[in-house]
C-alpha cells in the first residue's frame, strides 16, 4: 500500500461551511474562458475561487513568514563551547587536562595584568640592563700615545672601587696570604699608582723613537735600491704586465672621460624679442657715438678697474653685494686712494673734484672674501686646479712699481694728445660723416626707401635694410609690424623700378633678396597677397590689351623680376598655391598671347621658359605653352618653310613676315662666336647694331633654346605620350641647317636628338580589365518549424530547449516578484496592526489611570467636605 497522501489546506477548507456558501454564491466564482475547445485536453483551472485562494495564502504566510518575523533577532538556542566537546578523536582524560591548562593560564592572565611586583627583565636594545650594569666594556685612554693604553685592574679599583685594597673588604684567605704585613695607606697605594703609570708610559714612548728611528732607516734603504728598481724590474713583474689583458677602446673612452674637465654652464637661449633689443640697444648706441664723434665730441673710453682676485676664488659666478677694499696707487712718488662714494638719494655714483686722482679700484666682480679658511678642510681631486687660475696675492711690490711706470708714461703723453687733438678731431669728424648710420626708421611710401638707399652701394643698401629691420622689429613696437608689412610692397616695387632703369640695376636686385625673404618669412600672408596683387595686374594688362588691339607685348623686366622672386619665395612644387598658380597663369598667358615680332621678343620667351623649367623643376608638370613656344623658336630658324611635316600654332606662323627671324644672314657669322649664357637684361631694350652681333644673338638664342628642349625632354622621359609630345621638335630638329652653325650648337643638337626617341614606345591599346565573372550567391532554404499558432521557436532541439527555459525562467521571475510583493504588503500590515494595538492598549491603560485618579480625587475632596462640616 501506498502511503497516505496528505490533504491540502483548500481541500480542508472546502469541506468546511464557507466553502458550500461559496459555491452558492455565483460572485465568488471566476469562470476562465478558452478561446478554443481542444479534445481530449483535460482543464484543471476552468473556475476559479479568488477568495479561496487569498484566504489559503493569508493562512500560509501566518504560520511561516510571521513566525520568522516574530524570532527574528532572538536565540533561544544553547550551544557548548567547552573545548574538545564535538571532538569524538579526543579521549576525555586529555580533554580534561586541557581544559584545566586552559583554565589556568587564563587566571594568570588575568593575575599579571595588574601584578606589578613581579621580576621582570628591562631591556635596552636588545641587551639586558642587568648585564649591562655591571660596566664591564673596556675604557679607552685618553692619552696622546699611540697604543690605547688600558686602566690597570689596581688602578681601577683605587679610583672607582673607593680606595683599593684599603677600603675594600677582604676575604679570610686573603688575610691569611697577608700575614704579619702591615697595611698600606691609601696615600701609599696613589703614589705606587703614580710610579707604575709614569713607568709604562716611558717604555711605551722609547719603543716609538726605536720604531721610528727603524723606519727611518728603512726609507734610507730603500731610496738606495729605488733606481735600481725603476731601471730594471723582475722577470715576475715584466710577465704579469705582459699578462695584464689589453683595455677595450670603451674602457679607454670612460676613463678619458673621466679625466675631461667639467662643462661649464652657458647663458640661455634667448628670446626673438631678447635678441632683437640688444641688436636694437646695439645699433642705437653706435649710432650715438658715431653722431658725438661727428660733432667733435671726444668720446673716452672707460677704463677697465684692477680687480683684486682672491687665491680662493673658484670661479663660479658668487658675486658680493660691494667691493670694499681699495687698491693703491702711486703717483708722483706719493701713494694715493680711489675712493667711490655711493648717494642713494640720486642713485649715481660721483666722482671726486680732484682732477689728479685716477681710478683704479676694482669693479663689483666676482671674489670670495673668505680668505681665512682653514687649511684642513676637505677638496676634491677634480677641482684642485681651480686655484692655478687665480692671480697670486704675495706680489704686491712688482705690481706697484709697475703701476708707477704706466702713471710715468701716461702723464709724459699727455701732453702730445692735446696738441693733436684738434687735426685729430676734424679727420674724426669727417669720418664719422662718411660713416653710414645705424638707426633707420620705417619708410610710409615708396619715395621715402628710394630717398633712403639711392645714392649707396648694392652692399650699403643690404645694410641699411638690414638695420632698418633689426631697429623696427615687430616685438619692439606695436606700430612696427604693420611699418614692415608696407615696407614689402615697397621694397618690390623699388626692385621693379630698378629693374626697368636704363641700364637695369640686376646686381642691386640680386643682393637685396635676402632682405626680401626674410620680410617674407616674418609676414606671409601680407606678402602672398602683395604678390597676388602685383601678378594679378600683369595678367590684367595683357588680357586688356589684347581685346582693344588684338595683341599684347611681352611683359617687361620688372613682371620678369617678381616672376622669378615668386620662384625664390614661394613653393612651386604644390598642386595649387594662392601665388606661384597665378605665377603659371601668368607665364603661359605670356607665352601663347603673345606675339613674336622681334629678336627681343624671343629672347624674353626664351626667358619665361627657362621660369617655367624651375617651377616644375620638383613637381614636373606638364607645361605645354613652354613646349609649343620652343617648337616655333626651331621653326623661326628653319629656312625652308615647305615639307616640314609638322605645324607651329599661335602665336607663331608657319610662313609670314616674322618667320626667319633666327635665320643666318651670312655662314660667315659664326666665326668669332663663344657660346655665353642668355642675360637675363637682354629681355629689356636689346640693342644690336650691325648684322653680326645680329647673327651673334640668333646663335645664343639657338643655343639656349637647344639646352631648354633638352632639359625638357628630361623632365617627362618617363611621360607615357614623351614621343608624341617631342615629335614635332624632331622633325624640326632635321629641317635645321647644321652647317651653318658652330661645332658647339652641332654638338648640342647631336645631344638633344640623342634625348628625343626615334620610334614610339610599344603600348597596349587601351581595354577593358579582364576579371573573373562573380557567380550568383546560391543561397540554401532555411526551414523554420512553427509551432503553438504563428510563434518561432528554434530549428534544432537544443535551441527548443533554450527557449524553453528561458520562457520559464521568465515565468518564474515574474512568480518571484509577484510572491516578494505580496510578503512586503503583509509584513507592511502586520506591522501597522501590531503599532494599532499597542496604541489602543496604551490608550486604555491611560484611560484607567486618568479614571483612578479622577476617582481618588473625588473620594479626596468628599473627605475633605466632610471633615469641613
Amino acid at each position: 500500500m501506498g502511503k497516505p497522501q496528505k490533504r491540502n489546506i483548500a481541500d480542508k477548507v472546502r469541506k468546511t461551511k464557507t466553502s458550500k456558501e461559496i459555491k452558492n454564491n455565483p460572485f465568488e466564482v471566476k469562470i476562465n474562458r478558452k478561446k478554443f475547445d481542444i479534445l481530449g485536453r483535460k482543464t484543471k483551472h476552468d473556475v476559479g475561487l479568488p477568495g479561496v485562494s487569498r484566504s489559503k495564502a493569508i493562512n500560509k504566510r501566518k504560520n511561516t513568514l510571521l513566525k520568522e518575523y516574530k524570532q527574528k533577532d532572538k536565540a533561544n538556542k544553547f550551544i557548548d563551547r567547552r573545548f574538545g566537546e564535538y571532538d569524538t578523536k579526543m579521549a576525555p582524560e586529555d580533554k580534561i587536562l586541557q581544559r584545566f591548562s586552559m583554565e589556568r593560564q587564563r587566571t594568570l592572565e588575568k593575575k599579571d595584568i595588574y601584578n606589578l611586583n613581579e621580576d621582570e627583565e628591562l631591556t635596552h636594545y636588545g641587551q639586558s640592563l642587568a648585564e649591562m650594569e655591571k660596566f664591564n666594556d673596556l675604557v679607552e685612554s685618553d692619552s696622546d700615545s699611540e697604543e690605547k693604553g688600558l686602566l690597570s685592574a689596581e688602578l681601577t679599583a683605587s679610583h672607582f672601587g673607593g680606595g683599593g685594597g684599603l677600603l675594600r673588604k677582604k676575604s679570610p684567605g686573603e688575610k691569611e696570604e697577608e700575614g704579619p704585613q702591615r697595611a698600606k695607606s691609601r696615600q701609599e697605594l696613589i703614589e705606587e699608582l703614580i710610579v707604575k703609570s709614569k713607568q709604562e708610559k716611558r717604555e711605551r714612548q722609547t719603543q716609538k723613537e726605536e720604531a721610528q728611528v727603524l723606519t727611518q732607516k728603512l726609507d734610507e734603504e730603500w731610496k738606495s735600491i729605488q733606481g735600481l728598481l725603476s731601471h730594471k724590474g723582475s722577470k715576475s713583474q715584466s710577465k704579469e704586465e705582459a699578462e695584464k689583458p689589453k683595455l677595450d677602446d670603451y674602457d679607454m673612452m670612460v676613463r678619458e672621460l673621466g679625466f675631461e674637465m667639467k662643462a661649464q654652464p652657458s647663458e640661455k637661449l634667448k628670446s626673438e624679442e631678447e635678441l632683437a633689443r640688444e641688436e636694437r640697444e646695439r645699433l642705437q648706441k653706435l649710432e650715438a657715438d658715431r653722431l658725438s664723434r661727428m660733432k667733435g665730441e671726444v668720446v673716452e673710453k672707460s677704463k677697465k678697474k684692477v680687480v683684486h682676485f682672491s687665491a680662493d676664488d673658484l670661479n663660479d659666478g658668487f658675486i658680493l653685494d660691494k667691493e670694499d677694499r681699495k687698491m693703491l696707487a702711486y703717483q708722483d712718488g706719493k701713494w694715493t686712494v680711489d675712493e667711490e662714494e655711493e648717494e642713494k638719494v640720486d642713485g649715481e655714483d660721483e666722482e671726486g673734484e680732484n682732477g689728479k686722482e685716477e681710478e683704479v679700484g676694482g669693479d663689483e666682480e666676482e671674489e670670495d672674501d673668505d680668505d681665512d679658511s682653514d687649511e684642513d678642510d676637505e677638496e676634491d681631486d677634480e677641482d684642485a686646479h681651480s686655484d692655478l687660475d687665480s692671480e697670486q696675492g704675495s706680489e704686491d711690490e712688482e705690481e706697484e712699481e709697475l703701476e708707477e711706470d704706466e702713471e710715468h708714461q701716461q702723464t709724459s703723453a699727455a701732453g702730445a694728445s692735446q696738441q693733436l687733438s684738434e687735426e685729430e678731431r676734424k679727420a674724426q669728424q669727417e669720418a664719422a660723416k662718411a660713416e653710414l648710420p645705424y638707426t633707420f626708421k620705417a619708410p610710409e611710401s615708396v619715395e621715402e626707401l628710394k630717398d633712403m638707399l639711392q645714392g649707396y652701394s648694392p652692399e650699403k643698401q643690404r645694410l641699411i635694410l638690414e638695420r632698418t629691420l633689426k631697429c623696427n622689429h615687430p616685438s619692439l613696437g606695436v606700430g612696427n609690424k604693420l611699418k614692415l608689412q608696407k615696407m614689402f610692397g615697397f621694397l618690390l616695387e623699388y626692385m621693379g623700378e630698378l629693374a626697368c632703369s636704363k641700364p637695369p640695376q640686376l646686381n642691386t636686385v640680386n643682393v637685396l633678396i635676402p632682405q626680401l625673404y626674410g620680410l617674407c618669412q616674418l609676414f606671409p600672408a601680407e606678402a602672398c597677397k602683395v604678390m597676388q596683387t602685383l601678378l594679378s595686374d600683369s595678367v590684367h594688362s595683357i588680357e586688356e590689351t589684347v581685346e582693344v588691339t588684338g595683341r599684347a607685348a611681352f611683359p617687361g623686366l620688372d613682371t620678369v623680376i617678381y616672376l622669378k622672386i615668386t620662384a625664390l619665395l614661394f613653393p612651386t612644387s604644390d598642386f595649387r598655391h594662392p601665388v606661384t598658380t597665378p605665377a603659371f597663369l601668368c607665364i603661359s598667358q605670356a607665352l601663347t598671347k603673345c606675339p613674336v615680332a622681334s629678336l627681343q621678343d624671343v629672347t624674353c620667351g626664351l626667358v619665361l621658359c627657362s621660369l617655367a623649367v624651375e617651377y616644375i623643376a620638383l613637381s614636373q608638370r606638364f607645361f605645354p605653352e613652354a613646349v609649343n613656344f620652343l617648337l616655333g623658336v626651331l621653326h623661326l630658324a628653319v629656312p625652308d618653310k615647305e615639307d616640314l611635316g609638322y605645324s607651329v600654332v599661335s602665336p607663331f606662323k608657319q610662313v609670314g613676315r616674322y618667320s626667319d627671324l633666327l635665320v643666318m644672314s651670312s655662314t660667315e657669322a659664326t666665326e668669332g662666336w663663344s657660346r655665353k649664357p642668355l642675360p637675363l637684361s637682354a629681355a629689356q631694350g636689346l640693342q644690336l647694331h650691325n648684322d653680326l652681333e645680329q647673327n651673334h644673338h640668333r646663335l645664343s638664342l639657338l643655343d639656349t633654346c637647344l639646352d631648354l628642349v633638352k632639359r625638357f625632354a628630361v623632365l617627362y622621359k618617363d611621360t607615357p605620350s614623351f614621343f608624341h609630345i617631342f615629335r614635332p621638335i624632331r622633325e624640326a630638329l632635321r629641317h635645321l641647317p647644321l652647317q651653318n652653325f658652330p661645332t658647339t650648337v652641332q654638338e648640342r643638337h647631336r645631344e638633344v636628338l640623342e634625348v628625343l626617341p626615334e620610334m614610339p614606345a610599344q603600348q597596349l591599346p587601351l581595354v577593358f580589365e579582364k576579371k573573373k565573372p562573380i557567380p550568383l550567391k546560391l543561397l540554401t532554404p532555411k526551414i523554420v518549424e512553427v509551432l503553438d499558432y504563428g510563434k518561432k521557436r528554434g530549428n534544432t532541439k537544443e535551441q527548443r530547449e533554450q527557449e524553453r527555459l528561458k520562457h520559464k525562467y521568465k515565468k518564474e521571475f515574474k512568480g518571484a516578484l509577484r510572491e516578494i510583493r505580496k510578503d512586503t504588503r503583509f509584513l507592511a500590515q502586520e506591522k501597522l496592526s501590531d503599532i494599532m494595538r499597542r496604541d489602543a492598549d496604551r490608550k486604555r491603560k491611560v484611560k484607567e489611570l486618568l479614571g483612578s485618579l479622577s476617582t481618588q480625587e473625588g473620594e479626596w475632596k468628599a473627605l475633605k467636605k466632610m471633615k469641613r462640616k
